[in-house]
């Protein structure tokens, strides 16, 4: 397989194939803080950083927010 980065921006055709979660279920869990939030990318456009939906993939369960904080600190050291 090849390398994908994890800065790649995913529309959301393919978050939803990719989590098996419905549009709504989706939006819902962002409102709640325990989906990652889209990046605006143009007036009418929004993705997802892969990197961040993968963290969201390991442990969808108990997923908050401060999950991609640990995240990138660990990275950081």
């Amino acid at each position: 397989m090849a390398y994908q980065s994890p800065l790649r921006m995913m529309r959301l055709d393919e978050v939803l194939a990719l989590t098996g979660l419905s549009r709504a279920t989706l939006y819902r869990k962002i409102a709640s803080g325990t989906f990652p939030t889209q990046h605006k990318l143009a007036e009418r456009c929004c993705g997802w950083r892969a990197g961040d939906v993968d963290i969201w993939l390991r442990n969808p369960v108990t997923f908050t927010l401060a999950d991609l904080k640990r995240d990138e600190d660990r990275d950081a050291a």
